[in-house]
């Protein structure tokens, strides 16, 4: 008790304030004195006691030493830092003296500053006082220039006269501006009495130009031509007026008179005014700028589009032709190519945007008039026409394209861009009239399934479809204004391929239609007794082969393909619904042998028809027979991997369907099989054609059961 109480009255006061330093020490004496307990409880571990006090001191000294090397470094780390900080109060002082030095400096530019205003505003009234300066020799002479001008007017020199006339009242003008500018206004009476002769001399002239048309009427007794000419230049043909039917006659009025005008300008009028004037170039300027203010006026009609392109025609083809501006007999002195165009590049653009949507329209409006007349002949009395190789067909592609054809050509005789802007417009709308000839398409099969006797060609009609496809197909790249280009554009040969699609899925339904009722009795015990169905099958699809030959031999081959995709599915499809199941090794011996007469049978139809056997899909039904005759049940599982292989899209449903027709397929057979299928999951190959995996297996009979008792 006494050592703790020594204890607690020699607690120091880092104990006091830090009392977690105190309950560590503890927890480390204790542990200590455990450890020493554990390993000095024998008596014989006590020798060792001085081995243990020498390791434990100099582990001490190794942590001491190591301690005392962190708190040196971090002491050290310390003391840069503040060195950097007592650094850093330096420059920052130094900073602050400099902006209070730049400060002082700008408060004594201020002075300077408001000495520079001076200097501007004596800057301002020296460049008024050189304004003056510069005016004050023609201040000066402005009565001296009255008295040559009324000279002038009084020896009838009236162009002379005006030109000075004009100079002064130029001057005038300038000076009164300035004046206004400057808030001058109190000195503007000033000026006006100043010039106060100007008004004299325009009376004069004035006065003596209406002598000169008072007299004029001897001029137009003797050459009216030449008076109109020399009076009137833009007077009585730029008035704007209605131009929808009648644009076409006012350009060429234009053309002939403009010509006509400038060549009297050029070979009377030139000869009776000064040479420096430049008569025929200031003529032949009023002419452009005038005509081009009267394209812009007849531009804001709501033209129509032969008005707009006989417009474009005229303005880039004919203004500057032989037969206009470039005329032998204006040549070399009229040149309007530094006059600018008649209408800017941005305004054409428009201007051919505006004849793109009104022949839009037009082709909107024709379209399907076109498309009506074909749908109604579908339903005639008579088959479609055909080529001289007997191929059907219809006049509908050679008119669509003749139509789009045109009106592509006829654009080449103005630019380009306007060649290529219809171009796109004619695909555009090309394409979205396949779109709606697959509609009527479907609409027809529609009527044809509500009455299969209506329409009476039903047939015939979807071939001709079918070959107008192909012919629209061949001529879309005689569209492109560039020959070397002959690229169908993705989108209008993707419409060209639905709409081939849908003509081909139409009379392939057809064909099942006659098919199907053949079809249900395969892979029965009837169909098992004879060869008929096949034989009928046989004879069907040589009917539909025949009417197949009046398509062209792209198309053709296509449909002989899908018919054989479809005869081999439908047989498969038979297989699946399990009509029969072999009783015995003779019956299925039976059904294996028709399965190999029907496939060799339909087969060599194909063949004959034109398509390879490495093309055929009734390999399979070859295949599913060798799967059905094989004798030994325990290879079914070699011969099913086999079948997998080559059909990857089978499933365990076919399979399992399959060895059910066997009839002979024991449960652990059948278990292994489809163990096997599944350790070894087939990945579809990128070319490869699905088969399988189109034919549905129907799902299995559910047992029948009476109520409240036990299942059949």
């Amino acid at each position: 008790m006494g050592t703790s109480a020594d204890d607690e009255q020699g607690a120091s006061p880092r104990d006091e304030e830090w009392p977690e330093v105190e309950k560590a020490e503890k927890l480390a004496r204790g542990a200590a004195l455990k450890w020493a307990s554990g390993v000095f409880y024998r008596p014989e571990n006590l020798e060792g006691l001085g081995q243990y006090r020498s390791r434990e001191t100099q582990r001490n000294s190794s942590i001491q030493s190591r301690l005392k090397s962190t708190v040196q470094s971090y002491l050290e780390g310390v003391s840069a830092g503040l060195e950097q900080l007592r650094s850093a109060v330096q420059e920052v002082q130094s900073v602050c003296q400099e902006l209070g030095a730049a400060r002082w400096a700008l408060l004594d530019c201020a002075d300077r500053f408001q000495d520079l205003q001076q200097m501007r505003a004596l800057m301002a009234e020296h460049v008024q006082l050189a304004s003056v300066v510069q005016v004050l020799p023609q201040l000066f002479s402005v009565h001296e220039v009255f008295s040559h001008t009324l000279q002038l007017l009084r020896g009838q020199h009236l162009l002379e006269a005006h030109v000075e006339i004009m100079m002064m009242e130029h001057l005038r003008d300038n000076i009164l501006s300035q004046l206004h500018l400057r808030g001058l206004s109190s000195a503007q009476a000033t000026v006006l009495s100043y010039f106060s002769g100007l008004q004299e001399l325009n009376e004069s002239l004035a006065k003596q130009l209406w002598g000169i048309v008072g007299r004029s009427l001897q001029l137009v007794q003797e050459d009216p031509v030449l008076f109109v000419t020399a009076e009137t230049i833009t007077g009585t043909h730029f008035h704007t007026t209605r131009m929808d039917a009648g644009l076409s006659r006012h350009l060429e009025a234009l053309q002939r008179d403009i010509v006509s005008e400038l060549r009297v300008v050029k070979d009377l009028m030139v000869q009776c005014v000064p040479a420096h004037y430049n008569i025929l170039s200031v003529c032949t300027a009023t002419y452009h700028q005038a005509l081009a203010s009267h394209l812009q006026d007849i531009l804001r009609e709501d033209l129509d589009k032969q008005a707009l392109f006989h417009l474009l025609k005229w303005v880039l083809h004919v203004y500057h032709s032989s037969e206009m501006m470039g005329h032998p007999d204006l040549l070399p002195e009229v040149d309007v190519s530094s006059l600018g165009p008649l209408i800017s590049p941005e305004l054409v653009d428009q201007t051919e945007r505006r004849y793109v949507v009104k022949l839009k329209a037009s082709v909107l409006e024709w379209m399907p008039r076109t498309l009506n007349r074909e749908f109604e002949e579908w339903f005639g009395e008579k088959e479609p026409k055909t080529d001289h190789q007997g191929f059907f067909q219809s006049d509908l592609p050679t008119d669509v394209i003749e139509m789009l054809n045109s009106n592509i050509k006829v654009t080449s005789s103005i630019t380009n861009s306007l060649q290529q802007k219809v171009y796109n417009m004619a695909l555009e709308e090309l394409e979205a009239f396949l779109g709606r000839l697959r509609e009527a398409l479907v609409q027809y099969g529609k009527e044809h399934q509500k009455d299969p006797t209506i329409p009476k060609y039903y047939v015939p009609y979807l071939l001709a479809m079918l070959n107008n496809n192909l012919a629209l197909s061949s001529f879309v790249p005689t569209l492109h204004p560039d020959s070397a280009c002959r690229e169908v554009p993705v989108s209008l040969q993707a419409a060209l391929d639905r709409m081939q699609k849908k003509a081909c899925q139409l009379l392939l339904e057809e064909l099942l239609l006659d098919l199907q009722p053949l079809c249900v009795q395969l892979a029965s015990r009837k169909w098992l007794s004879g060869s008929q169905l096949v034989n009928s099958m046989c004879e069907v699809i040589d009917k539909y082969a025949k009417d197949f030959s009046r398509v062209k031999k792209p198309v053709f081959t296509l449909l002989l393909t899908e018919c054989e995709v479809l005869v081999a599915n439908q047989y498969l499809r038979a297989l699946m619904q399990k009509r029969m199941v072999c009783k015995s090794k003779e019956e299925r011996g039976q059904f294996c042998d028709r399965l190999l007469q029907d496939a060799t049978q339909l087969r060599e139809l194909f063949c004959s028809l034109g398509l390879d056997r490495s093309q055929q899909n009734l390999e399979a039904v070859f295949a599913v027979r060798e799967l059905l005759c094989l004798k030994d049940t325990a290879l079914l599982s070699l011969e099913v991997l086999g079948f997998i292989t080559k059909y990857p899209d089978v499933s365990d449903e076919h399979i399992s369907t399959l060895l059910d027709l066997r009839g002979d397929v024991s449960k652990e057979v059948r278990h292994m099989v489809l163990e096997m299928m599944a350790q070894h999951p087939q990945a579809l190959p990128e070319s490869y054609q699905p088969i399988f995996s189109t034919i549905l297996v129907p799902a299995p009979e559910l047992p029948f059961c009476l109520r409240k008792g036990k299942c059949a």
